[in-house]
């Protein structure tokens, strides 16, 4: 007995010693990425640069079976490394090996791989998981995964990805995406970019949906029920999807009349903001109890309540938008929200400009006079909002001023060309307030940093407002003031309300 402890113990030195002292890099990854807003959203140590999400679903009982496959890259020497996910898993492999798993915190799933991943190597990465996305709820009480009389749908910011396929939950990692779900056959699924094809099998029906630019995970969704679907093209030959829940009342003929009207918005665009950057374009109306809309990447969520009024163009146009603004250039941490929903916000006053109903300088008039100094609206910093007032109404208002400011102050000339060159010079990347300033201040010529300031990241109301050059200055209101005169409230303005109240609702 003595001898074979001796010879063991031999045995584990060699081993010991075989093993090359780089071995001792190896750690675990980050269980986030350090977002200020939310430090435990993503992940660290790797990047991801495709998921593969293959599923079932049954609407009568709400229950999701899936498997995805995640091609990623070590970015460290890992021992172990998280993905965010909040169902039941039942089995991980990483690279055909089966490793061990385990779960943490609101969407931890902390997983150690049979062997571990050197920096530089690539890894596969297989989830199977079973689970009642509906039951499940995380950050008190909250759901991204939402039935409906038909089906269900998965949408929302800054997360909703996790109540059906595991990923590296942060906009600063984007991948490409295949999205393969199996329903019964009389049902429907919507998914982001382009159909790819359907096949049918003993009263089940798969739909399969291909994005393949890179896109952050919160910008996946997923809608299933019976639809009414169109398919056309733009001018410019992008296929456009659209779909439209079969019981949507009231709201039916004016979502179809705003919605239906997305190829003639994206050809508009276009001339702002460069090429349209993704393969296809679209949106769907769930049979939800919403208002909300979100930017969902080439399949644009909106909610019916958004239409309760008539049709809302306005809100088509802030939605696509955030194509470019938001999708294709993400930002690259949430505080930055400024960068999505400010331009997003603005892009709604050159439709008032294009539909003559008030140019952009009288929508800010307005704006600026209607909020007196006492208002809270202006303790709000839209370059720094806090998690808390992230899609506060001074995002996308004051957000929307600060741009006009920006527009005064380098003339149409330069302020057009950084509007359209920023999206294309960051095309399918992130990018943060501070990447924005030194962009804008390149192609201007000017430093910008005081204006930026002002408007962004100083609280209370600026000491003058965003007015043309050569126009009056009238003098701000300040607290205990009587409220002025306001200027002519421009047509477009009740519209442009709606539509911002409905993105802002849109968690």
């Amino acid at each position: 007995m003595r001898k074979r402890l001796i010879v063991s113990a031999a045995s584990a030195l060699s081993l010991l010693l075989a093993v090359p002292a780089s071995a001792t890099d190896f750690r675990p990854g980050a269980d986030g990425v350090g977002d200020p807003y939310y430090p435990t959203f993503g992940n660290g140590g790797y990047s991801v640069s495709h998921y593969d999400i293959r599923l079932k679903y049954q609407p009568a009982t709400d229950e999701l079976e899936g498997t995805t496959t995640i091609l990623a890259t070590a970015t460290q020497d890992l021992s172990r490394f998280n993905l965010d996910f909040v169902l039941n898993v039942s089995e991980v492999l990483v690279n055909g090996r089966p490793a061990t798993f385990a779960t943490s915190g609101d969407q931890e799933l902390e997983i150690t791989p049979a062997r571990p991943l050197a920096k530089g190597s690539q890894a596969t990465v297989v989830v199977r998981y079973k689970d009642v996305p509906s039951t499940v709820e995380r950050y008190d009480g909250y759901t991204a995964w939402r039935r409906t009389p038909d089906g269900a749908v998965a949408a929302g910011e800054p997360v909703s990805a996790g109540w059906w396929f595991p990923s590296n939950d942060h906009p600063s990692d984007k991948a490409t995406f295949d999205v393969s779900v199996q329903v019964p056959n009389g049902t429907q699924v919507i998914s982001n970019g382009v159909l790819t094809g359907t096949s049918s099998q003993a009263g089940w029906t798969r739909y399969s949906w291909r994005e393949n630019k890179p896109q952050a995970t919160y910008l996946t969704t997923l809608a299933i029920g019976k639809f009414d679907i169109t398919q056309d093209t733009t001018v410019g030959g992008i296929p456009v999807y659209n779909a439209y829940s079969k019981d949507l009342g009231d709201n039916a003929a004016a979502a179809r009349a705003s919605v239906e009207r997305t190829g003639e918005l994206v050809d508009w665009l276009s001339g702002y903001f460069g090429e349209y950057p993704f393969s296809s374009v679209g949106g769907y109306v769930p049979n939800i109890d919403s208002g909300g809309a979100l930017e969902t990447q080439t399949r644009v969520r909106y909610g019916p309540g958004a239409f309760s009024d008539g049709s809302n163009t306005s809100v088509v146009v802030h939605e696509l938008a955030h194509q470019w603004y938001g999708d294709s250039v993400s930002l690259n941490r949430w505080s930055d929200i400024w960068l999505n929903e400010g331009f997003a916000e603005y892009t709604q006053f050159l439709w008032s400009e294009h539909e003559n109903e008030g140019t952009a300088q009288e929508l800010v008039d307005y704006l600026y006079a209607a909020r007196p100094a006492s208002d809270p609206f202006w303790s709000v910093k839209p370059g720094d909002p806090g998690a808390d007032h992230q899609f506060a109404a001074a995002v996308y208002y004051r957000g929307a001023m600060a741009i006009q400011a920006l527009r005064n102050a380098v003339g149409d000339e330069k302020f057009f060309r950084i509007l359209k060159g920023w999206p294309t010079e960051r095309r399918y990347g992130n990018g943060t307030i501070q990447d924005f300033q030194a962009y804008a201040e390149k192609v201007s010529g000017q430093k910008l940093g005081d204006l930026l300031n002002t408007w962004l990241f100083t609280p209370g109301k600026p000491a003058v407002g965003p007015v043309a050059p050569g126009a009056a200055v009238a003098a701000p209101l300040v607290a205990g003031q009587a409220q002025a005169q306001l200027p002519t409230e421009p047509k477009s303005w009740k519209k442009i309300q709606e539509a911002t109240a409905v993105h802002e609702s849109r968690r």
